[in-house]
């Protein structure tokens, strides 16, 4: 594990499948920082140790407490699975392992939706040792009308914390659910004996603090309260460790179409109960299994280019996966009816939204093909019912996550952008997998889709690309560019000549026609006949696919032009603003070489390196200082999904790369 040590950058720190999330300049005050929401908002969730009858604040204990002292952070390290904190406290050395598993191809264990802390304790001479943790209703949505109750499975104790008057598939206006519970549980090692409490916060921590232990009492739900755990390890003169899961389950998970989903680990685990006991059964062989991903991580970044590019892969692993929601049908729990969902984070909160698919489909391509085809089967499904009867493929499902209740006729369309998407993602799975089950089940739809882009691929009307910011645009270079490589791509699943020829037609005018560059081919510009060069990404499934659409030419142009406008962080999206995209960024890295693709990595790195920022890895920043904005700060965006896009580089090495290395 190849990660640094103080000071603790890169400075975001993400664990919780990217719900909960630790600013990297909190790392080094590990003892009293609050960990967050991804949305930003505080969350309580504590670690105190005692060590011969001295209590430690380890983690999250923002308030004071007598007889308590803080222990000291002395290293913070991540890989693409965990985040781990060591402490001096005493005599001991304490680690905190936040592991989230990212399981590439085992839908259960993917499924499932916790997350594991382990505390460890080791050093010194032999001296009794008890570990101690809380959480409040905060995690709740709700956290000032909220409930809780305490139950056992066995020797496991579990804490449920859900929302008063639950409404399903509602949020509040911080994005948290508005229903479900939220689970803490564990159970004692074969070192410790555990004990439960809950009650007010300086009640049930003072009560640990004083005696080691807890004494089993549960008070009724208060705005002030907390559910604690307590480990008593006994004399420690080696090493120990207990382990705590937590997570926020929901029955009713998705409203697709009407058909209520659920979470698909309750094919083999029905309750709530019985999946967060499983998931402690599991812990051993999904730790493996992560330590397997992380070495992949590591491995295929720095073959593919360098440390810095698989610390940004490490970084974006755990976030793009945390987005998505692996689904069955509520009634019959049918593992053959699995579905996914993800939600368009940070923006307008859509759900499948097909270009946010797209922009998170490389690192699909690398390690989930199959989950790639779980989230555009619903959108096929949609788009084949009478519900949707555009020509082109449509934009999203649903306005507002997790209500995948149909496309907002008065939505965003983006006509030529989804559907070349559409056709990329189904190849792409195909490519992956070998599979054709969906080019065969929907070849109507496909073939419906690539003659719309035979007739208004060339020049697309006023309409919206995937960079929506920018408004809708006429002729736009990079829409056609996607639009040429979604005929290509059409060409090679159908054989049709006369859908490659065209796509070749229309890459052919961009470049060397001059229809989307300037005058002299030195870059290619925002749309036609306008001077504004733009950062072109669209053409990446062109190499990826060896399509042989566009000329080396056009590539070596590329190459060469984007140093020559880098600004102070990076290069911009366009030339006519001083923002940048990393996805994006990630796309165009793939498709220059030598130092420009350097330079694109490097850019990366520095930011999500440089200390600035205190939001989960943000896909869009400032390159440039503007106003009271530094170069280097993230501009808007948090925690989406898409930064599956930064595995585009290694994409290039072909598709379900994790099934040949994990076996």
């Amino acid at each position: 594990m190849r990660r640094p040590s103080p000071p603790f950058s890169p400075p975001h720190i993400l664990w919780q499948f990217a719900i909960l999330w630790l600013p990297g300049d909190l790392a080094a005050n590990l003892p009293t920082g609050s960990p967050k929401f991804w949305y930003g908002n505080d969350l309580t969730w504590s670690v105190i140790a005692r060590v011969n009858g001295q209590a430690y604040s380890l983690f999250g204990v923002s308030n004071t407490l007598d007889g308590l002292q803080e222990a000291t952070v002395t290293a913070a390290n991540f890989t693409s699975t965990h985040s781990i904190f060591t402490l001096e406290a005493g005599s001991k050395t304490f680690t905190l392992d936040f592991l989230s598993p990212v399981s590439p191809q085992n839908l259960l264990r993917q499924s499932l939706p916790f997350s594991y802390l382990t505390v460890s304790v080791s050093g010194g001479s032999s001296e009794s040792v008890q570990i101690y943790s809380d959480i409040d209703s905060s995690w709740t949505g709700k956290p000032n009308n909220a409930e809780w109750r305490f139950s056992t499975n066995g020797s496991t104790s579990i804490y449920h914390v859900s929302p008063a008057d639950a409404i399903p598939f509602t949020q509040n206006t911080e994005n948290q659910a508005l229903w479900g519970q939220v689970l803490y549980a564990s159970r004692p090692s074969s070192q410790s004996t555990l004990s439960s409490a809950s009650g007010a916060l300086s009640t049930i921590r003072s009560q640990f603090v004083q005696d080691g232990a807890l004494d089993g009492n549960n008070a009724d739900w208060a705005s002030n309260g907390v559910v604690g755990l307590a480990h008593d390890l006994g004399d420690v003169s080696g090493t120990a460790s207990v382990t705590f899961a937590i997570g926020h389950v929901h029955e009713e998970a998705i409203d697709y179409l009407g058909d209520t989903q659920t979470g698909y680990y309750r094919t083999q685990y029905p309750s709530a109960v019985s999946a967060i006991s499983h998931f402690l059964d599991d812990y051993t062989d999904a730790a493996s299994e992560a330590t397997t991903v992380d070495n992949f991580i590591q491995q295929k970044g720095e073959s593919a280019h360098s440390s810095n590019y698989s610390d940004i892969l490490a970084l974006s692993l755990r976030q793009t996966y945390g987005g998505i929601e692996l689904t069955v049908p509520n009634d019959s729990l049918d593992a053959n009816e699995a579905r996914a969902f993800i939600k368009e984070i940070s923006s307008n909160g859509n759900i499948n939204t097909v270009d946010v698919i797209y922009a998170t489909f490389p690192v699909l391509y690398i390690l989930s093909p199959d989950i790639l085809r779980l989230l555009i089967e619903p959108i096929f499904d949609y788009m084949e019912s009478d519900a949707y009867s555009e020509t082109f493929a449509v934009h999203d499902l649903g306005t507002h996550y997790p209500n995948a209740t149909g496309h907002n006729p008065d939505g965003e369309d983006m006509p030529v952008e989804e559907s070349g998407n559409i056709i990329i993602l189904t190849y792409a799975y195909q490519l992956a997998t070998g599979n054709t089950d969906l080019t065969s089940t929907y070849s109507s739809l496909l073939e419906q889709y690539a003659q719309y882009l035979q007739k208004d691929g060339k020049y697309p009307s006023n309409q919206l690309s995937l960079n929506d910011a920018l408004g809708p645009i006429a002729n736009q270079t990079n829409l056609a560019m996607k639009a040429a490589v979604g005929l290509g791509v059409y060409g090679k699943i159908t054989n049709q000549g006369d859908y490659t020829t065209q796509g070749k037609s229309i890459a052919h005018a961009l470049y060397e026609e001059r229809l989307g560059t300037d005058a002299d081919g030195t870059y290619f510009t925002i749309q036609y006949g306008n001077d504004t060069w733009f950062l072109v990404y669209n053409h990446y499934g062109d190499l990826l696919f060896d399509l042989d659409l566009f000329s080396d030419e056009a590539y070596n142009a590329t190459t060469k032009f984007y140093p020559t406008v880098r600004k102070a962080a990076g290069v911009a999206l366009e030339g006519g603003i001083d923002w940048g995209q990393t996805n994006w960024q990630g796309f165009v890295a793939a498709t220059v070489d030598g130092t420009t693709r350097d330079l694109f990595i490097s850019d990366l790195h520095a930011y999500i390196a440089n200390g600035q920022n205190r939001a989960p890895f943000s896909d869009r920043y400032w390159v440039a200082d503007s106003g009271d904005d530094a170069a280097g700060d993230y501009f808007r965006f948090r925690a989406r999904p898409t930064l599956g896009s930064h595995f585009a580089l290694l994409a290039l090495q072909g598709g379900d790369q994790w099934s040949s290395y994990s076996s």
